[in-house]
């Protein structure tokens, strides 16, 4: 009998799923390993080495660990599923003039529940990641609080996962730093997994290329959106663009237009297939709308609350103060502007280093004087 009882854990190949799998059974649970392929790499068109989570190489290197260590591997076709929701909504948002984020996406709406299935169906009372983040509960509800690597911490793609799935999550290198995984991973002889390169790229977007995606996803878009105007905010035309879905918010390279000054994209248009161009100071913003909940730390929000606000990965968050004005709405006030709020891209409340939720960004404004 295991200490702990039995845990089905997402095994990438990497490192860091690597060495929670390793954690955890040095622990006491009964570890079963599950690597998930999403995606076909082959068949979205890279020119290069196939990489990344969905590789046959990370396939092989999950299922080596678990192999040295004894535990079951078993690997996970999710393509199908994966395919339906995640691409769909990807290739879905570029078209309505947002910029989407698919990894937050896929693993609060795809991994989560697929881990949870099968781990239904193999008696595994809970679930693991390697992702840096530590769970918390109080008050009867369960959430998602920052790991202790700032760098590495990924609470922010998180914010989605729902109670009931957090409840039997357990995010074993919250505590630790990226450091300390490399320098563990070595005494124990996974010198491989230490000197492996990690992918960072979308799993079905090859080399980062996300218009030519959507150019062989779509037929005829590319012919259906061209010879678009570039424009000022007073609507005073610069130039022809190649397509309103092909542009983000906050570009400012690979735009194919000269104006003797570094210009960038601060709006889509997409109903007459604009795109708005300005200078730095016209990407900030100070408020923003936010839709499609999920709050983990609160049930609900009952009054405007004072929060720290990332508005994407990478972003160090902004006081805020957010309202709630219905069941699946948030208004947050920024007390300062905010460089680049992207339509499409994920908004994760903080409170101290907790999430409070996140939800999906509609639309930006500015506040009125």
């Amino acid at each position: 009998m295991s200490k702990h009882g039995r845990i089905l854990v997402a095994m990438s190949g990497g490192i860091d799923s690597s060495l929670a799998a390793v954690l955890l059974h040095e622990q006491g649970y009964e570890v079963i390993g599950m690597t998930m392929k999403t995606w076909d790499y082959a068949s979205s068109g890279g020119t290069k080495k196939e990489t990344g989570c969905c590789s046959l190489d990370s396939i092989n290197d999950a299922r080596n660990i678990a192999v040295e260590l004894g535990f079951p591997h078993y690997i996970l076709d999710i393509r199908a599923e994966f395919g339906d929701y995640v691409i769909d909504h990807f290739t879905g948002e570029y078209l309505e003039g947002r910029t989407p984020n698919p990894c937050v996406l896929c693993n609060t709406h795809i991994k989560w529940d697929a881990l949870l299935r099968r781990a239904d169906r193999l008696d595994c009372e809970f679930i693991a990641t390697g992702h840096y983040a530590n769970m918390q509960f109080n008050n009867g509800r369960h959430y998602v609080s920052k790991g202790v690597d700032a760098w590495k911490d990924q609470s922010y793609v998180l914010w989605g996962v729902s109670q009931e799935s957090l409840a039997r999550t357990k995010l074993p290198l919250g505590y630790l730093h990226k450091t300390e995984i490399r320098e563990m991973a070595r005494q124990r002889g996974f010198i491989d997994l230490v000197n492996k390169s990690e992918s960072y790229e979308i799993c079905f977007v090859p080399d980062n290329d996300y218009r030519g995606f959507l150019k062989r996803r779509i037929p005829g878009l590319e012919a259906e959106v061209a010879g678009g105007n570039f424009v000022y905010a007073d609507g005073t035309v610069v130039g022809k663009h190649e397509g309103y879905p092909f542009y983000t918010v906050g570009q400012r390279k690979g735009l194919g237009i000269a104006l003797g000054r570094p210009v960038f994209v601060t709006e889509i248009r997409k109903e007459s297939n604009e795109v708005v161009l300005g200078d730095m100071p016209d990407l900030f913003r100070d408020g923003m709308n936010v839709s499609k909940l999920n709050l983990q730390k609160y049930a609900s929000i009952d009054q405007p609350l004072e929060t720290v606000t990332k508005v994407r990965y990478k972003h160090d968050g902004t006081p805020a103060i957010i309202e709630q004005t219905g069941p699946d709405q948030i208004v947050a006030r920024f007390h300062d502007g905010v460089n680049g709020i992207a339509p499409g891209q994920a908004a994760v409340f903080y409170e101290g280093d907790d999430v409070i939720g996140g939800g999906w960004i509609m639309k930006s404004f500015r506040q009125e004087a």
